[in-house]
């Protein structure tokens, strides 16, 4: 465990999380790791966030237990308290709205208008907190023809394009392995924050901030959403294979698979003289970049053999030497066990008393800063463990009763 004294950058920020699954919590996640105390609320009635049941597998308890620590929702939920509130209770409601009159920022993702009847809509708590930033997140966004349609990253993915692009050639569309949609949404809500809270922090004043996951997922179409809106032709999918540049995708070698991701031409040139094929890179039909778009099939005939007679240890040694990108393909297991990733922190043990092992280990946050180092404070908090914690707080200051 880190060392807990250390100044971090959001220290002081009160954050009100209202939002469960994955785009939100990972938005709340981030900034909890940079500091922020995080309030998440969740509902009696369905046990918590949906995510709690989506397992196996899960962290194992004490007691022995299965308990609702599923690793899906460990993934999104350290550096958090829980809240157990009903909002369709007045109770609730009361415990929410007070809450929220002490929040630097509120999250949420109902869907648009779902939070009206409460009294915890954007509009109501703008009007009564100013300087509040107000994060929505939804399917499609707070207006569109598609407002009112319910938003999982899987649809998000369909609607956006992305699984159009993602699959072999000759294949069906395909997800992304893992929530991307999701995940980079949250990214996209942790961002808009923190800017809206520099835009609060220059002027007193707060704003809604609203994100739809068509919407993010869109914007990362990167170059190829770039390429079509350029050429007006639509990308179609090529498996590994890179849309501009050539070579630059997954080989078959002797005994597996080995990417090969070469740049620029100076490359090319390293690459050919590494498999004995030096004349390919001073053919016309190879020798540019563009000329090998031009000869994308062709040259990759020519060079799947070449590749296919070496084992991967072979060819990752021969063009690590003369600097030409190129990996092996990890597993899982094989990535976060690496020698990088323990170097790097990118798995991370978290005291968690509850559990049989006392401990959980999670993914670690990318973020290496060197005066305000993220930290993991508090593991994946049991559903409801901070309820009447944050009641005792409210009840001190007499704010139990909503602003």
């Amino acid at each position: 465990m880190q060392d807990k004294t250390t100044a971090m950058a959001l220290d002081g920020l009160v954050v009100l999380d209202l939002s469960r699954i994955l785009a939100g919590p990972t938005a709340t996640q981030l900034l909890g790791d940079l500091g922020a105390t995080v309030i998440k609320i969740e509902n009696p009635r369905t046990g918590g966030d949906d995510t709690r049941g989506w397992g196996p597998p899960y962290a194992a308890l004490a007691d022995g237990d299965r308990g609702d620590l599923s690793a899906y929702f460990m993934s999104a939920n350290r550096n958090k308290q829980s809240v157990a509130a009903d909002l369709g209770t007045e109770e609730g409601r009361d415990l929410v709205t007070a809450l929220a009159a002490r929040a630097d920022v509120v999250i949420e993702n109902y869907k648009p208008g779902g939070l009206v009847k409460f009294g915890l809509d954007h509009e109501t708590l703008l009007s009564r907190h100013p300087g509040l930033v107000y994060c929505s997140i939804s399917g499609f966004g707070q207006q569109g023809p598609n407002r009112d349609k319910p938003g999982y990253d899987l649809m998000a993915q369909g609607y956006g394009g992305i699984m159009s692009l993602t699959g072999a050639p000759d294949g069906p569309p395909m997800k992304v392995g893992v929530g991307i949609a999701d995940v980079m949404c949250g990214m996209y809500a942790s961002v808009g924050i923190l800017a809206a809270l520099r835009h609060r922090d220059r002027t007193g004043e707060g704003q809604h901030i609203d994100l739809s996951l068509v919407d993010t997922q869109m914007s990362w179409l990167i170059n190829e959403g770039t390429n079509f809106l350029t050429s007006g032709v639509p990308p179609q999918r090529r498996g590994n294979a890179h849309p501009n540049i050539v070579p630059y995708e997954v080989f078959e070698a002797w005994d597996g698979h080995v990417i090969v991701a070469v740049g620029n031409d100076a490359q090319f040139a390293r690459f050919c003289d590494v498999f004995d094929a030096a004349h390919l890179a001073t053919d016309p039909a190879y020798a540019t970049n563009s000329a090998r778009l031009a000869n994308r099939d062709a040259l990759i005939a020519i060079l799947r053999p070449l590749v296919a007679a070496r084992p991967v240890d072979w060819t990752v040694a021969q063009l690590e030497s003369v600097k030409v990108p190129v990996g092996p393909i990890n597993d899982v297991e094989q990535a976060l066990n690496s020698d990088q990733a323990h170097a790097r922190a990118m798995t991370v043990d978290i005291e968690a008393p509850e559990t049989a092992a006392g401990h959980v280990r999670l993914l670690g946050n990318p973020l290496k800063l060197s005066r305000t180092p993220v930290q993991y404070r508090r593991p994946p908090p049991r559903f409801g463990a901070d309820t009447d914690m944050v009641r005792d707080m409210l009840e001190q200051d007499g704010s139990t009763k909503g602003s």
